[in-house]
């Protein structure tokens, strides 16, 4: 199966020229806890997490309003392509710790895929599940 098959293709983005605050409100308003960042032309440029914004934004007194995003965002992120093996991405989630995985061709946004859109649309639910475990293993329980 490819990753084609189980991304979701209507991703919410922003800008890298916008500021945290613009980040924040799609984050609310969509319910995320992550955002890809792009630029003028829809490339992706990197990722911005609701950590993002309190350890690099808000933790260092930066003024989210006059803060713009390509100050704060995570770049050299993990991406795949969608005609990539959807096991294979799951295998590299689980890997590079990590729950989301933006989907690029030729550079631009063009999906998202989750460990969710693996186990609920996939058909290797053992790699989503071997990739939660993966990503799980360093949280400790007190």
């Amino acid at each position: 199966m490819k990753v084609s098959d189980i991304m979701t293709g209507r991703v919410v983005s922003v800008n890298q020229r916008e500021p945290v605050t613009a980040a924040a409100r799609l984050m609310k308003r969509h319910n995320l806890g992550a955002l890809p960042v792009c630029d003028d032309e829809g490339r992706l440029r990197g990722l911005v997490t609701d950590r993002d914004i309190v350890t690099r934004c808000i933790a260092m007194d930066y003024d989210p309003t006059d803060t713009m995003l390509r100050e704060i965002m995570t770049r050299g992120i993990l991406t795949c392509a969608p005609g990539d093996d959807a096991a294979q991405a799951a295998a590299a989630m689980g890997k590079e710790q990590i729950r989301r995985l933006p989907v690029t061709d030729g550079g631009r946004l063009v999906g998202m895929v989750s460990l969710a859109d693996l186990a609920r649309r996939g058909r290797c639910s053992a790699e989503a599940a071997a990739a939660l475990e993966d990503i799980s293993a360093n949280i400790r329980r007190g």
